[in-house]
């Protein structure tokens, strides 16, 4: 150490006093040999170590924290397994742009090249943070305890700046154990906490404005940039100031509220074809915050979503690669949704005090919602049973006060709620975008009721998502946290069995034995609930679940409600390449299994 004083405190001692210092209130993970310094100087923190049982568990978790909270979630994970089981959730983040930082432990330095227990180097000695290298932002292997410091205080602004997403610092275990000066972690006290985000200039925002203010029939095309920069209220300033309806992607969804006037709802495959139409019809579209992705786009198949070229591209984004990555792009922006909106207020109402209006365009919004809903009131009022699942959504948003957040997964419960789910509060519903990740929503919704504690959190998921890691219910129960899990239950991977009976009639390895009503020696979730000390029910009626909705919030306690559903495909307008691959040349789409 040169002769500089030691302190007496070990690396992972420092570790644990910067994130104080950062104000981190919770750490998700998972003890192993190689972690246990950590949580040894966790035990006297004010800092909470969310343990579970599955590290998927606690990387989902982190992931929805992250999300609530707006600031990266911190996750400690063990080496080699335990850093692989939590790849799938940092992989989910990665893909959605949340911050995160893992922090993982790996083999002492001494044994670099010797294959210890549990090491990952059938290729390359000491080289398990490679396995991170595809989707995180960085990967650290901290060789030397001096540098901790330093590295951790990149890996935060890293993972909170710019397109967030998480990052990896690696540790090997004798690192967290070693005693070194503060002189390192002193050095940063005082840095900075977050960078400035980049905005607009006002000669390219007077361009953007005119641009639109003489469109014929612009759309603002908003994703998950936005609820990312919390710019939802500067969102809504404009495009009311500027009379533009807004279509979304999944991950944009609750952007603003869905019940309001201008918004015409999620784009592309589980869009509706006002959404679709509306975006066809563009002669301007106004990108801010999306990547343009895959099924919001109707593959980019032209004729189902966007006529591109054709419509003009305006697309802020934070990040440059996505900016002309699937479309051609008029003006290009790189900056902070929310900093470059707030120019573009100031700009508009400078340029048109007035503002524009167009009744029309909302009286069709209306019409059209009025129509769609008339067309959903007997799938939503439906007494059949096992349920409808425009029922369960329906009666799920009786229930639910307008600041709920929705967790949700894969399926009608992601594609569903997309399409027929009103969220009334931006930034309440928590989704798995990019990677589509079947078991996100259960642990996801561990992670917002303990960044949102005094808010209502349910879980809209499958039964094949719920399956993946029940053991989060050990986690929910410890922790006393009032959540309701609404298992939407099929009896089948239902949206891959729809897809597989339309293109080769029949449902192999895709369902489950017996039926939703009947399955045949399935798990009784229900059950599973009560075993882990959470309440259990199995509805037996459709008339059961908005009571026992609203009886489960009351009851301030972890609950899951069995729903045997009839597995109805989520109706589509748009467009998706795999049918071609599958059918080419044929109409063919989903049916019910």
């Amino acid at each position: 150490m040169d002769g500089a004083k030691l302190d007496g405190k070990t690396v992972a001692e420092h570790i644990v006093d910067f994130l104080e210092r950062r104000e981190v209130k919770h750490v998700f993970g998972l003890c192993g040999h190689t972690n246990i310094a950590v949580l040894a100087a966790l035990a006297d923190s004010p800092i909470d170590f969310v343990t579970v049982r599955h590290e998927q568990i606690a990387s989902h978790a982190a992931d929805a924290y992250a999300r609530v909270t707006g600031k990266a979630s911190v996750v400690l994970s063990h080496l080699s397994p335990g850093l692989t089981n939590c790849a799938t959730g940092v992989a989910n983040a990665a893909l959605d742009c949340i911050p995160m930082v893992v922090i993982a432990g790996d083999i002492p330095t001494h044994y670099y090249g010797k294959h210890p227990h549990q090491e990952v180097n059938l290729h390359a000695d000491a080289a398990q943070w490679e396995i991170y290298r595809p989707f995180v932002k960085r990967a650290w292997r901290v060789d030397r305890a001096d540098l901790m410091a330093e590295i951790l205080e990149k890996a935060f602004h890293l993972a909170e700046s710019g397109q967030p997403g998480p990052v990896l610092v690696n540790v090997p275990m004798d690192i967290f154990s070693e005693v070194i000066s503060s002189d390192s972690f002193d050095r940063i006290r005082d840095n900075l906490r977050a960078l400035k985000k980049p905005s607009i200039d006002d000669e390219t925002a007077r361009e953007i404005v005119e641009a639109l203010a003489q469109a014929e029939n612009p759309v603002a095309y908003v994703g998950g940039g936005i609820l990312l920069a919390q710019a939802s209220k500067e969102l809504r300033a404009f495009v009311e100031h500027m009379g533009m309806p807004v279509a979304h992607s999944l991950m944009g969804k609750g952007a603003l509220r869905d019940d309001h006037p201008l918004v015409l709802g999620m784009t592309g495959f589980w869009g509706t074809e006002l959404v679709n139409q509306s975006c066809l019809n563009a002669d301007y579209i106004f990108a801010v915050g999306t990547r343009f992705k895959e099924a919001d786009c109707s593959s980019w198949y032209p004729g189902y979503t966007f006529n591109i070229p054709g419509s003009k591209v305006i697309h802020i984004d934070i990040e440059p690669q996505e900016i002309g990555r699937n479309y051609p792009t008029e003006i290009g922006v790189v900056a902070d949704a929310k900093a470059a909106l707030c120019v573009l207020n100031r700009v508009a109402r400078e340029k048109y005090p007035e503002g524009f209006r167009r009744p029309a365009l909302e009286r069709k919004i209306a019409d059209f919602r009025t129509d769609f809903k008339a067309r959903n009131a007997d799938m939503a009022t439906s007494s059949a049973f096992p349920m409808m699942p425009e029922r369960i959504l329906a009666d799920t948003r009786k229930a639910l006060p307008e600041d709920a957040i929705i967790t949700t997964d894969v399926g009608w419960n992601k594609n569903g709620v997309g399409q027929q789910f009103d969220i009334l509060t931006p930034g309440s519903i928590l989704t798995p975008g990019g990677f589509a990740t079947m078991g996100f929503g259960p642990p996801g919704a561990i992670g917002a009721k303990l960044a949102a504690p005094d808010r209502v959190v349910v879980s809209l998921v499958g039964d094949g998502g719920f399956g993946q890691n029940p053991s989060m219910l050990a986690t929910a129960v410890e922790l006393d946290l009032a959540i309701i899990w609404l298992v939407m239950n099929n009896n089948a991977f239902g949206t891959i069995a729809g897809l597989q009976k339309a293109h080769y009639g029949l449902t192999y390895g895709t369902t489950f034995p017996g039926s939703a009503e009947a399955p045949k020696n399935g798990p009784g979730y229900a059950d599973i609930a009560r075993a882990y000390g959470a309440e259990g029910h199995r509805l037996g009626s459709a008339d059961e679940l908005l009571p026992a909705l609203v009886a489960a919030i009351a009851s301030g306690k972890p609950t899951v409600l069995d729903v045997a559903m009839i597995n109805n495909p989520t109706p589509t307008t748009g467009h998706w390449n795999i049918l071609d691959i599958y059918s080419p040349d044929k109409d063919v789409s989903h049916v019910a299994t």
